[in-house]
């Protein structure tokens, strides 16, 4: 009896001891719970319901509309239009990418291009990325897309701007083209810290004034909050904060300057710029042969860019911005004006010019051995003495030329609103020091400033330059900083604001020198080297005649026919119209043409048709 008694009470002191166990472990458990729930409720509620709230609305970037761009009287150059677009995430396809490709195809046409690129684009993107499938859907493959979408997870139609160019080949270099964003333009919008305002878009300026302008010409990303199911479809809008569209810009150009003077280029390489004197206004701007910029707007094809980066004559070149040349006599006015206001020599002083110059024991003779006796600046102006310009080489000196000629813009960037614009080479003793590493190389000699007056030697400038200097010269020393967009039009008020509106600096000219120099521009288009080219013009032209040797001759007599084509000599021409109340200055350069007068001066006077006539008949 007594030992059932005390087995007993062990049985219920064991098992009060486990109520209690089983009763703590319990407490400690459903403390742990709820201070777990504290934590999620209470301390981490900020934090955790903006990442549900993530998990439920998707944040959609809305692209902005483009800025358009035209010329100075309207004419369309780039715009926009809508378009549609099928886009993929590859990590929300349910299936195989081949499967959703085919079973896409019975309801939009997927060429083997759109195939090949959405492949190629799958490997540089990330699996949760949009990556692009078709462009340029019609409205009935929209719809039919539409009608059947649910069957598709992870494909979306969305609607995009696209750029276009109406104007095709003509002023392709001044307006450039769009392109899709690349890595490189990534990294570059990311350490400007702009790559937040490119989300949603897919394109970027790549050259001319679309690249130059692309900050203007983009606007600002718009935000769409949707909220969306576990598999991304959109249920209703939240909020929307629409996208600001790009300014448009007003170019200076006149389309249908520029495409005369382009058609004037027909089966010829070379370049043209034409300026507004006082204003600074590019009015026509010519690289020759063009290209189509429309290609390159969804990725140019191989064939078609195979054709352009291998063809010879190089029309993917802005030649008149990144092509350097000798110019020839074409530099003589500004050697001439040199000459008088450095105090080198009168305009009334004469040199006797028997056909060449003899410095060194070497003789520098005169184009075709032509001798023309007695010549003053005036007379060596009109007929283009080398000679006399030979004679003034060892006065003026290379230092003081070009000093003087800096002024003009030669040698310099001219600040135009274009991106690669090259320097070019304006010669003196401390370039060539800085240009050669051997000492015995390092010297200027005065035989080579002789080659330098004439355009020659050293001397390697920009048609833009050119152009430039001649703007100057008949805006009679006051520099305009040379420029293509005019205006910017607000996109909200369509208020316009002038880009370029006092000049840039005034070189000090006397006035009786730049009348000597412009008298004597006047009689070349009267009497002289372009008289046949201005012959019964109804307004008076200034201009100087020039041809560049590409290669030296070596002593030999020059025969064109003799030598290959792209060897032969560059024909140019720099002038302005009217002689006294200038309106417009052209520089142009037709590479292998020959000689000046008779091929380049010709194509200014059909412009200056245009320009002082033809144009102002027009209502």
């Amino acid at each position: 009896m007594f030992e059932f008694k005390k087995t007993s009470h062990l049985h219920r002191r064991r098992t009060l001891i486990r109520a209690w166990v089983a009763g703590i472990v319990a407490v400690v458990f459903l403390s742990l719970l709820g201070g777990r729930l504290w934590y999620l409720q209470v301390a981490r509620y900020e934090g955790l319901a903006a990442r549900a709230d993530r998990n439920r609305i998707a944040v959609v970037p809305i692209a902005p509309r483009r800025g358009e761009v035209t010329d100075r009287e309207g004419v369309v150059l780039a715009r926009n239009y809508r378009d549609y677009t099928l886009n993929v995430v590859p990590a929300q396809v349910e299936g195989s990418i081949d499967d959703l490709l085919d079973s896409l195809s019975e309801l939009v046409y997927l060429s083997p291009r759109d195939r090949r690129r959405f492949k190629q684009a799958l490997g540089q993107n990330s699996r949760y990325s949009e990556v692009l499938l078709r462009n340029s859907l019609n409205e009935v493959e929209a719809s039919w897309f539409a009608a059947h979408s649910f069957k598709y997870p992870g494909v979306s139609l969305q609607a995009r701007w696209v750029r276009e160019y109406p104007q095709g080949e003509a002023a392709a270099h001044v307006i450039g083209y769009v392109g899709r964003i690349s890595e490189a333009d990534e990294e570059s919008l990311e350490k400007q810290e702009l790559l937040g305002n490119y989300r949603g878009t897919s394109i970027i300026g790549k050259k001319g004034v679309e690249k130059t302008w692309e900050s203007t010409l983009h606007g600002q990303t718009g935000v769409e909050e949707r909220e969306v199911t576990a598999s991304g479809r959109p249920v209703r809008v939240l909020s929307r904060i629409d996208p600001i569209p790009g300014s448009d810009l007003k170019l200076s150009i006149d389309i249908g300057l520029q495409k005369l003077a382009e058609e004037q280029f027909a089966g010829r390489r070379g370049a043209l710029v034409a300026i507004e004197p006082k204003t600074g206004e590019i009015l026509a701007f010519v690289s020759a042969p063009s290209f189509d910029p429309n290609l390159f707007v969804d990725g140019i094809d191989v064939e078609n860019w195979r054709k352009l980066n291998e063809s010879p004559d190089h029309p993917l070149i802005n030649r008149p911005l990144y092509g350097t040349y000798p110019i020839g006599s074409t530099y003589k006015p500004f050697v001439a004006l040199a000459a008088l206001e450095l105090g080198k020599r009168d305009a009334k002083d004469r040199i006797s010019d028997p056909g060449y110059y003899e410095f060194g024991g070497q003789r520098f003779r005169n184009a075709g051995n032509v001798a023309y006796g007695s010549t003053d600046l005036h007379k060596a102006l009109m007929v283009s003495s080398d000679t006399y310009f030979y004679s003034l080489g060892p006065e003026i000196g290379v230092d003081a030329l070009h000093d003087f000629s800096k002024q003009f813009g030669f040698g310099q960037v001219t600040g135009i609103d274009l991106d690669g614009e090259r320097r070019g080479i304006l010669p003196s003793r401390e370039w060539k020091r800085q240009a050669f590493k051997q000492p015995s190389q390092q010297r200027w000699y005065a035989g080579e400033t002789i080659s330098v007056v004439v355009g020659q030697g050293y001397n390697s400038f920009t048609l833009l330059q050119l152009a430039q200097a001649t703007s100057v010269l008949a805006n009679n020393g006051v520099y305009m900083q040379p420029h293509l967009v005019s205006h910017i039009i607000d996109p909200q008020t369509q208020a316009p604001k002038p880009t370029v509106t006092r000049p840039s600096h005034t070189i000090p000219l006397k006035p009786e020198n730049i009348e000597a120099v412009k008298n004597a521009l006047i009689d070349v288009t009267r009497s002289g080297t372009a008289r046949r080219a201005f012959a019964d013009a109804p307004y008076q032209a200034a201009g100087k005649t020039g041809t560049a040797q590409v290669f030296s001759l070596r002593g030999t007599k020059y025969d064109a026919s003799a030598i290959d084509e792209r060897l032969r000599d560059h024909a140019l021409f720099m002038s302005y119209a009217p002689a006294s109340e200038p309106e417009i200055a052209i520089a142009l350069l037709v590479e292998n043409g020959g000689w000046g007068s008779s091929i380049a001066a010709p194509i200014a006077r059909t412009l200056y048709d245009y320009w002082l006539v033809d144009r102002r008949k027009k209502p």
